[in-house]
């Protein structure tokens, strides 16, 4: 068995980021931006105006008069010559004409006919937004995933299209005369597949496509007739299969078509039975079947390669920290990713594992909203110490 650390920078090591594809503005959310993208005009293009009021010249005094001798809205310039003693009705948003040195509010004026005199106590501010003062032209926003807020921002740098890293195409292979799929009648001695579910879900939510291939049954020739099925996805990941049993044909098999191996077991719970290699040129992840095991693992290793793919850093899962709310014994070995309820609140969050760690409990899965980190050889830790964990939750 090898450490957590060692089997993920193996895992890293498999992967590589993928081609760039250009996408409409409107479809990139979500996306890898793979170059930085550079703004064609300033924000604002202009001098604008922060309030509806007047724009004038200079700095005047109580009493001062002006008169108005034109609008600017929003889209709609004053194209005349300001003079002083002129001011120039404007409304929020519009172009300041190109002498004026200040809007003045209109609450801060007497308006009469075509004449606005200043009241007492008008607001000193000029209200005026400086021509670029949001960005300027040969401005970049880096690469990153592409939020909501990112679109905005690219829309006003008049960029309609982003290059972009294409998605990974993940294929996902259950393994098992047990399984059937949801739906299906099972037979007494058979489960449902339900490991697929979670990690299809998993991998399109970090941003790549998943496939899900059909079962492959306990035959060898069944195993490599999906596995060649999966020849042209960007990474492989089977489910189940990878251990060391007579039923257990993963690992045969793909050594059989080429599976150049990174890595078997890793010193961790649960998910031991790990593996990776790459087939063929494309990479492969071996999963535990145990669901929490499988689920885990791709917490740990599949969303870090996949994050390679689309051009991220590579980095292992987001920890955070806790405080703990109950007594935790020593943890030998192998390093512990414990299932657990935060509880928010001021400062840290509170964190509590579940009793019972078993793998194979799915509801306790789903009642999880953190994975709680001990590492090998940790010591026996107290309520109230702070521990590290993986955030499950979105």
């Amino acid at each position: 068995m090898i450490p957590v650390e060692e089997a993920l920078a193996r895992a890293l090591a498999l992967a590589a980021p993928l081609r760039v594809e250009r996408v409409p503005l409107a479809e990139a959310c979500g996306r890898v931006m793979a170059k930085p993208a550079v703004a064609t005009r300033d924000q604002p293009p202009f001098d604008a105006s922060a309030m509806d009021g007047y724009a004038l010249i200079g700095d005047p005094a109580m009493g001062d008069s002006f008169t108005v001798v034109g609008e600017a809205a929003a889209g709609h310039g004053y194209e005349g010559d300001l003079q002083p003693g002129q001011a120039v009705r404007i409304f929020t948003g519009a172009p300041v004409p190109e002498a004026a040195t200040r809007v003045v509010i209109q609450e801060d004026v007497l308006a009469l006919d075509h004449v606005i005199r200043l009241k007492a106590g008008a607001e000193g501010g000029t209200h005026i937004r400086p021509r670029g003062q949001d960005f300027k032209a040969g401005d970049s926003l880096s690469p990153r995933r592409l939020r909501p807020n990112d679109l905005a921002l690219l829309a006003a740098m008049n960029i309609p299209e982003v290059t972009v890293t294409r998605r990974p195409v993940v294929a996902l292979i259950a393994t098992g005369d047990e399984l059937v799929m949801p739906g299906e009648e099972p037979r007494p001695d058979q489960i449902i597949a339900s490991n697929s579910f979670a990690l299809k879900a998993l991998v399109e939510a970090e941003g790549a496509e998943g496939r899900l291939l059909p079962i492959a049954r306990d035959t060898e020739a069944d195993l490599r007739m999906v596995l060649e099925l999966a020849a042209d996805a960007d990474l492989i990941v089977t489910i189940g299969g990878a251990s060391v049993g007579d039923h257990d044909l993963v690992g045969k098999v793909a050594a059989g078509m080429g599976l150049e191996r990174a890595f078997y077991k890793i010193a961790m719970r649960p998910g031991k039975p790990l593996m990776a290699g790459r087939l063929n040129g494309v990479p492969m992840l071996g999963l535990p079947g145990n669901p929490v095991s499988s689920i885990v693992c791709a917490h740990l290793f599949l969303l870090p390669m996949l994050r390679v793919m689309l051009g991220l850093p590579a980095a292992p899962a987001p920890t955070r920290r806790a405080e703990l709310a109950v007594a935790l014994p020593p943890n030998p070995s192998r390093a512990h990713y414990m299932r657990a309820q935060l509880t928010p609140r001021d400062g840290l969050p509170l964190i509590e594992p579940f009793r019972s760690q078993d793998s194979a409990l799915l509801r306790i899965l789903t009642e999880a909203d953190a994975l709680l980190v001990r590492p090998v050889d940790d010591p026996a830790r107290e309520a109230g110490g702070t521990v590290d964990y993986i955030p499950l939750s979105a």
